[in-house]
């Protein structure tokens, strides 16, 4: 069933809001705030593409992180299937974080 671009929207803002809810738990802030999502794609399908990062390619909990995100934009209504892509492409940097993150974390 193809969707229309009113409800790829729809998707598209409940994927950052559940996004907002995933934590790596070393840091106190999310992986949207963090910077580490780097591509979150739609289709007219409502299958959703994900490239994402983490702060440190040796990260020991990354299959932990980015199993939450697949799970949890999933659970989001009217997805029909995700997949997430952990790339290391740009590398992540400090100045990725949104202005909350820094402020979090005592940047700001």
């Amino acid at each position: 069933m193809k969707i229309n671009e009113e409800e790829k929207q729809r998707i598209q803002d409940g994927i950052v809001e559940m996004l907002k809810t995933v934590f790596d738990p070393e840091m106190p802030v999310d992986i949207y705030n963090l910077g580490l999502v780097y591509r979150i794609d739609v289709d007219d399908e409502a299958n959703v593409d994900i490239d994402m990062t983490l702060t440190a390619p040796t990260c020991p909990i990354a299959d932990f992180i980015v199993e939450d995100a697949r799970q949890k934009v999933a659970s989001v209504d009217g997805v029909q299937d995700v997949k997430v892509n952990l790339v290391w492409e740009p590398q992540w940097e400090t100045d990725m974080m949104s202005d909350e993150a820094k402020l979090d974390l005592g940047m700001l």
